[in-house]
């Protein structure tokens, strides 16, 4: 399994990491995903390296900002 971790802006309580953990964990090959609010680092475990536009829009409907960097 691959874990990466992106960085999100935005997320300030509960339903925000409810909600971005749905969105991402849509993605296909997507196994798990573990978000810490305090930092607002998402770490996503899947079968192979995703394309970050897909996480990007994943976040994005999710109604937060995934940082570049």
């Amino acid at each position: 399994m691959v874990n990466t971790t992106y960085q999100v802006q935005g997320m300030t309580c509960g339903h925000c990491v409810s909600a971005v953990s749905a969105e991402v964990s849509a993605i296909a090959g997507v196994r798990d995903v573990q978000v810490d609010l305090a930092t607002g680092r998402v770490t996503v475990g899947s079968d192979q390296p995703l394309d970050v536009e897909s996480v990007r829009a994943a976040v994005d409907e999710a109604g937060y900002d995934l940082v570049d960097g």
